[in-house]
């Protein structure tokens, strides 16, 4: 049994780490992207030109991840304002939405500091990111994402792949009774996403669908953090994602 009644049509959202994994995402029928860079650290806010581009090139709704480090999710006065810009920075460029979270030092949603990038967000949607998952308590940062007025919020269900979160989601989306979108994310593939959505009851799956790519250099070395080859989004596996996610409908 599922947790809760499957929508017709689940939605697909892919982290893409760059320009050409955005690009290769839509031609792959994603739904929606989640711009963001450094995926190695959960992610970051990615360039405002790489925003921008990506902005110009895509016909599917844009959101854009506003993180500005790795580590976790207690920030500063000069972090806060940095987010803020980066907020003010989307509006300007007519992106979608945006992908925020804050916590204070106890584990709990600080509200005070998402108020302030929910108010400068506006008129976009606003997702709450995996802060969620390593909150004290993942039901209460839930409540505090709808009292936020965020649209969705992106889980694991407090485990390190949303497959091993399933129940946890499940309880989720039960408490969330429509009142916020629940969307599963971490260890989503094509694979396992039509079981986790059986298991979770969610609607709406996140996936960064990345494969190797290799560098053209004939000129190759490996120095620590300068290794030639990286990770993009591909456009088959986004497309086998969607198609099993179809399926499950």
């Amino acid at each position: 049994m599922t947790a809760t009644a499957l929508r017709d049509s689940p939605s697909l959202e892919i982290a893409a780490n760059s320009l050409a994994s955005a690009l290769a995402a839509q031609a792959g029928g994603a739904d929606r992207i989640e711009l963001c860079e450094n995926l190695g650290d959960g992610g970051c806010t990615p360039s405002y030109g790489t925003i921008a581009a990506a902005r110009d090139r895509l016909r599917i709704p844009l959101y854009v991840l506003i993180r500005p480090r790795g580590g976790d999710f207690l920030y500063d006065a000069g972090e806060c304002e940095a987010m803020c810009r980066d907020i003010e920075a989307c509006v300007r460029l007519g992106c979608d939405g945006v992908v925020i979270g804050a916590l204070d030092a106890d584990g709990d949603v600080d509200r005070m500091a998402c108020r302030e990038l929910v108010t400068v967000a506006g008129p976009l949607g606003v997702t709450f990111h995996r802060a969620l998952d390593v909150a004290r308590d993942p039901s209460a940062a839930l409540e505090a994402a709808i009292d936020l007025g965020c649209e969705r919020v992106l889980t694991s269900g407090a485990k390190a792949s949303a497959p091993e979160g399933a129940e946890t989601i499940a309880a989720l989306v039960r408490q969330a009774a429509g009142r916020i979108r629940v969307m599963a994310g971490a260890g989503v593939d094509p694979g396992n996403i039509a079981l986790l959505r059986e298991r979770s009851g969610a609607d709406e799956f996140h996936a960064s669908a990345g494969a190797l790519r290799r560098s053209a250099m004939r000129h190759r070395t490996h120095l620590p953090g300068l290794t030639p080859d990286w990770r993009q989004s591909d456009r088959d596996t986004v497309a086998a994602l969607r198609d099993a996610l179809r399926a499950s409908a």
